[in-house]
């Protein structure tokens, strides 16, 4: 099956019948895994993983976090999926919201998607020779790696910049090391922080509009019953049994107990009701 038609898998595609089990089952024998429940791949790492497992070279491995906590770093690795589907023309829709939030059934949904298009490929044999553990590690090492060359290259430098300083220049080299690592470690802090922001301020803004509505709707209802209110207060009106029946309705203080059969006994067991409307 091309990899342009993978999107194609039907509701009714035998595909969404694959139990959750088993799909575990596949999971951790395919990948040298131990996972116990399905939302545990929720931060996308797996299938990362599994269309490495199937497009050798073709996923940046080192890109990968396979220790995403958050749901900043779990979308990352959904844009490497996604970037990773753009290449291969699979026109596959990942709700990346509802997937990093854990659910377990949309979870299950993209595994079982996953697993029919692993299965699709090259008639579903795999490679033998690909190492899961080991390219886990190898991606985990390639993305550290950048990280100690510098911290040794400015290690380096402060030693040749300290050779004739005492023990506290030493010292004092060291925290000018740690600062930069600091920085940057802000930084990415500081980008987390600004996307949980700004996903609190849209849930506050839907809130607002929820309100708004809400109280629009009040005044609408409101001022329809005031208007009954006042044609009830008319004085040739106020004496009729239907009147009554619908103060009785506007006027019942408990709100759980309906007034209406109350009201219908008032306008039922009132004999010169219908004379009085024919009058």
């Amino acid at each position: 099956m091309a990899a342009g038609a993978a999107a194609s898998f039907g509701l009714m595609d035998k595909a969404y019948f694959v139990g959750r089990g088993e799909i575990l089952s596949w999971v951790n024998a395919t990948l040298q895994l131990s996972l116990n429940k399905v939302e545990e791949a929720a931060s996308g790492a797996v299938q990362c993983q599994l269309l490495d497992m199937v497009h050798p070279g073709l996923v940046p491995m080192h890109k990968v976090n396979f220790d995403a906590k958050t749901e900043y770093d779990m979308i990352q690795n959904y844009k490497i999926i996604q970037d990773v589907f753009n290449k291969l023309r699979i026109g596959k829709n990942i709700e990346v919201n509802k997937l990093v939030k854990g659910r377990p059934l949309d979870n299950l949904e993209f595994l079982q998607w996953l697993k029919r298009y692993c299965d699709s490929v090259n008639g579903g044999i795999m490679n033998e020779n690909y190492n899961p553990v080991e390219r886990r590690s190898k991606g985990c090492k390639e993305r550290s790696h950048k990280g100690p060359n510098k911290s040794s290259k400015s290690l380096q430098a402060n030693r040749l910049s300290s050779a004739n300083s005492a023990d506290g220049g030493a010292l004092n080299s060291n925290t000018d090391l740690a600062s930069p690592i600091g920085k940057v470690c802000n930084a990415v802090d500081e980008e987390h922080y600004m996307e949980q922001i700004q996903q609190l301020s849209e849930k506050i803004a839907d809130l607002k509009v929820s309100v708004d509505n809400t109280e629009k709707e009040r005044d609408f209802y409101f001022s329809k019953l005031r208007d009954i209110e006042i044609l009830c207060q008319r004085p040739e009106l106020e004496h009729l049994p239907m009147t009554k029946g619908i103060r009785k309705i506007l006027y019942a203080a408990d709100a759980k107990d309906s007034s209406l059969p109350e009201a219908n006994e008032i306008i039922t067991r009132s004999p010169g009701m219908f004379s009085d409307e024919a009058e």
